[in-house]
């Protein structure tokens, strides 16, 4: 992989003060959000980009209200937040809102991805474990309900799975019952 790895730098946010380094793949800058000092056993969360719900608040997804809850956890507990730039599941936003649209007229997520010619998830996490290898991680307890992420690293050991329980609303009920029943998703505690 040809990565390119920016200076650590610090970041003060309404959820702590952080320490933030950039790792560029091709065309697109991923970012950690570190809370250090590390255990031996590091709280980890994979954030996917989600613009419409981490920066507009979008209710359509439970995307910025995981993203606050694991950036509270690492603030308490040390560890870092990858987060990747793989919007809408790695279809990217042109897709993503198309698949919006789509949803409007009655298709789930799936159903959605399907009719633009994605699979369900076209997400891959081969650049966390270049990233858990850089900070020289080898345990991991994962922040996650996403089962793809528990099978998907293959650099360090998930030593626990740490749920992130979200209370649904009127918006995303049917996304998270989707999630749920056809992608294995965790949603319970």
């Amino acid at each position: 992989m040809n990565i390119e790895i920016s200076q650590p730098a610090n970041l003060p946010s309404r959820f702590g003060m952080f320490k933030v380094k950039a790792f560029k793949e091709g065309a697109k800058e991923h970012l950690v959000i570190a809370k250090e000092p590390f255990e031996e056993v590091v709280n980890v969360r994979i954030h996917s980009e989600c613009l419409t719900g981490d920066a507009i608040g979008s209710l359509k997804c439970d995307c910025r209200d995981q993203l606050e809850a694991s950036l509270k956890y690492i603030e308490e507990h040390n560890g870092m937040v990858i987060y990747l730039r793989q919007e809408g599941r790695n279809i990217g936003l042109l897709n993503k809102i198309n698949a919006y649209a789509l949803q409007d007229k009655g298709f789930d997520t799936i159903e959605a991805n399907h009719q633009l010619g994605f699979k369900a998830d076209e997400r891959t996490y081969e650049i966390v474990d270049f990233i858990l290898k850089h900070y020289g991680i080898t345990k991991i307890n994962l922040l996650t309900n996403n089962p793809k992420k528990l099978m998907g690293l293959k650099g360090a050991q998930i030593v626990n799975r740490i749920p992130i329980v979200i209370k649904a609303n009127k918006y995303n009920e049917d996304y998270l019952k989707v999630k749920k029943e056809q992608m294995g998703h965790l949603l319970d505690k």
